[in-house]
């Protein structure tokens, strides 16, 4: 098992991991995070790519040359499963359906998501965004920055894939499992001839994904919930070496998904402790600790962590700790006991 501790994309290199899968650091241009791995997986009847990268010239010419430094031509692609539809993994899966003729699958929850968001009109895009972030509470002068942000829907996917479902790798058995909480349709894929799984962004060695809820006030989802019960599913398949998205592999995918579930029920009971008077989503986000401080936050960044706060707010409420306060607008919660 090789270990490939996150470092900065100018020192990442492609990777034969050994039995028949090879990884391929793709960047992702101004993010953080640096770069996707995608991985190809070897079959007779031509490789299959497990995500590919975003939708960028630097990203695809890392791409073509990456897969060729394993042996990999991008022309001979059989097939690309997407692990979920964000663009830093979906986002060149159509230029390789351009040049190989692959197919591109996806679970069929995001496939919808990715049918809504490309028939959604950039007025449409703009009054979404602005409207659910008044009601979270949001300032009028944050609503532009973020409302704007808008990055480009991945290509359609030809194959809609559902829990359990085998994927069309000639040789092996690759079965898809569904862990939303990401998102709707985030999949696991189960190397279940060598076990390893790929686990996208579910399971990362060193960072936790980003569990969002979407318009932030809703209350007919639970992602966090959904997320929370996926970590156990995985941690149920037994021991697999774990092949993430970002970062690096490491060996024990139920350790790291254990490790993961307590830190969410840890945040979960801090944020419990501050919701003692009324608060919109966006106060209480603000209140929150993250990874530098509130004020240090982008519009962006701070939409994005209310929208990490909605989704503890909203599993907070489903277990009947914190309540919503009906007919308010702004929407406004507070612990049960208040």
């Amino acid at each position: 098992m090789t270990r490939t501790r996150r470092r900065p994309y100018a020192d990442q290199r492609p990777q034969d991991l050994g039995g028949g899968v090879s990884s391929v650091p793709v960047p992702i241009p101004g993010n953080p995070l640096g770069y996707t791995l995608v991985y190809a997986i070897d079959s007779p009847a031509g490789p299959v790519l497990v995500d590919a990268g975003w939708n960028h010239h630097d990203a695809w010419q890392a791409l073509h040359t990456g897969l060729a430094a394993v042996s990999v031509d991008v022309r001979n692609v059989r097939g690309v499963v997407v692990t979920h539809f964000h663009p830093d993994h979906a986002g060149l899966a159509g230029r390789v359906r351009e040049e190989s003729g692959a197919w591109i699958a996806m679970h069929e929850a995001d496939a919808q998501l990715v049918k809504l968001i490309r028939g959604l009109g950039e007025s449409e895009h703009r009054d979404f965004q602005s409207e659910m972030m008044r009601r979270a509470g949001a300032g009028a002068h944050e609503m532009p920055s973020v409302a704007d942000v808008r990055p480009e829907a991945p290509a359609q996917p030809d194959l809609e894939l559902r829990d359990g479902d085998l994927i069309d790798v000639p040789g092996r058995v690759l079965r898809a499992v569904h862990t939303p909480g990401h998102t709707p349709g985030h999949l696991c894929l189960h190397l279940e001839d060598a076990a390893r799984l790929f686990t996208g962004d579910h399971i990362l060695p060193d960072i936790t994904p980003h569990i969002g809820i979407y318009p932030y006030d809703r209350d007919d989802v639970d992602p966090l919930a959904d997320f929370l019960s996926s970590l156990d599913r995985v941690a149920g398949l037994g021991p697999a070496e774990a092949l993430p998205a970002h970062e690096w592999t490491f060996p024990d995918a139920a350790a790291r998904a254990a490790e993961i579930r307590s830190h969410h029920e840890d945040k979960l009971e801090r944020l419990a402790a501050l919701v003692t008077e009324p608060l919109t989503i966006w106060e209480i986000a603000a209140r929150m600790t993250w990874n530098r401080s509130w004020d240090d936050l982008s519009p962006v960044l701070r939409g994005m962590a209310a929208g990490e706060a909605a989704a503890h707010l909203r599993a907070l409420e489903a277990r009947g700790l914190i309540r919503r306060l009906p007919e308010v607008d702004p929407v406004r919660f507070v612990a049960v006991h208040s």
